[in-house]
């Protein structure tokens, strides 16, 4: 081992907000979800494409109103973004261009679920200038936060580390969604401004770093 790995920063740093036993509990229940796909012979693009569709029903409601259905049918909508990578990995592996359609219509399900969530806002709020905002940075930022890993990923890197990856995005939007239908409009605004500012977060977070192991990679290169 060279003297650069030996001293080199720990480059793992950089923990989602979810802890790790709640991603582990989502994984076990999936693994029935799973099998049954399997059973019917779906496959992880198919499963894809129904998430997709389900975020758009859901969204539809929230955009006029019905918040609690809107948030159930978006918590069916993540279990369903989360089957299609675990049936691809139980059927062997994916494919290229199914990794490909999943991280395109994953941009797709956060645009409409945010347009569906901006309409909601426009047509309620009395003053909709900051929370739009919100909404708007955070929207960006989710957006920048991807692209961060699909960059680093083209570069021969990895960059998915962060306090807000896809999964702690969805928890957070549902989570404010749910509270606004409660009648605590208040939660959805706050869910925005708390998207806004760990996207902000997770984009500077996955620069530095893809930087640091750019550094690292060119010192070991120099070594050799």
């Amino acid at each position: 081992m060279s003297a650069s790995r030996e001293h080199a920063p720990d480059l793992r740093r950089g923990d989602s907000v979810l802890p790790k036993w709640v991603k582990e509990g989502g994984r076990a229940i999936l693994a029935p979800i799973v099998r049954l796909a399997m059973a019917l012979h779906l496959t992880p693009n198919t499963i894809t494409v129904f998430g997709l569709i389900i975020t758009l029903i859901a969204s539809v409601f929230v955009a006029n109103g019905w918040l609690l259905v809107g948030a159930g049918i978006l918590t069916a909508g993540s279990l369903l973004d989360a089957v299609d990578g675990a049936l691809a990995r139980a059927q062997g592996g994916g494919t290229a261009f199914g990794s490909f359609l999943d991280s395109t219509l994953d941009r797709a399900s956060e645009a409409i679920l945010y347009t569906g969530i901006g309409v909601w806002i426009l047509t309620t709020i009395a003053e909709p200038t900051w929370p739009m905002l919100a909404l708007m940075v955070a929207l960006a930022g989710s957006f920048i936060v991807s692209y961060a890993h699909a960059r680093a990923e083209a570069i021969g890197l990895t960059a998915s580390i962060g306090l807000a990856p896809r999964t702690e995005r969805l928890v957070i939007v549902i989570a404010g969604v749910a509270l606004a239908g409660l009648g605590f409009t208040i939660g959805l605004i706050g869910a925005l401004i708390v998207l806004a500012a760990l996207t902000v977060v997770t984009v500077i977070q996955r620069i530095w770093h893809v930087w640091r192991l750019s550094q690292a990679a060119t010192i070991d290169h120099q070594e050799i």
